[in-house]
């Protein structure tokens, strides 16, 4: 993504934008937010923001595109296609951890999309597709007989990620525990 960022006015690039704007997603809503809104909270006018970006939609793109390439990312690490599937299913999982507190404000609005606009409907696909490649290793660690054979691997993966993703609810970064000893206890509880 940091390719696509651009350098335009004094004050604000791109990415400070960005990061504004996730901030007011996620403290309002993608619907209640406006460009106008965002003007007032960066003392820039609206087409000061037009110079870095076209529209709202293009903002929540880059924003949602900032937590699924990192997760996407964590898939297509080698660590993540080499192993037996419980080391590569503990990878993903801690994996996962560390982009959720590394871009926890993405990793935040990315859980709060509902399909609203095209933009979310491409966000959610993706998502899907990251929580298939997760359910498929859960079975294989079943198959392999690293886990119970008797949980659904689908629902394994959703309360495995209903653990993960409930830390955008309570983590804070700048607190004592790290990103991973929060995997090293979500590990503990699902793999052991």
């Amino acid at each position: 993504m940091t390719d696509v960022l651009r350098r335009g006015r004094p004050g604000y690039d791109q990415r400070g934008i960005l990061e504004v704007a996730v901030a007011a997603f996620n403290e309002h809503g993608y619907d209640a937010t406006s460009i106008g809104m965002l003007a007032d909270r960066l003392g820039l006018s609206k087409s000061a923001i037009y110079h870095h970006v076209s529209s709202k939609d293009e903002l929540l793109g880059l924003a949602l595109d900032e937590a699924l390439d990192g997760l996407e990312g964590v898939l297509r690490a080698p660590e993540a296609e080499t192993g037996t599937a419980a080391d590569r299913l503990a990878y993903v999982l801690r994996g996962a951890v560390r982009v959720l507190a590394d871009r926890l404000p993405y990793v935040t609005l990315l859980l709060r999309v509902r399909g609203n606009t095209e933009v979310e409907r491409s966000a959610l696909e993706r998502r899907r597709a990251f929580d298939h490649a997760v359910a498929a290793l859960v079975a294989e660690a079943r198959a392999e007989g690293s886990l119970r054979a008797d949980a659904d691997p689908a629902v394994v993966a959703r309360l495995l990620f209903g653990m993960i993703n409930s830390l955008t609810e309570w983590y804070t970064p700048e607190g004592p525990l790290t990103p991973d000893d929060l995997a090293d206890t979500i590990l503990a509880l699902a793999l052991r």
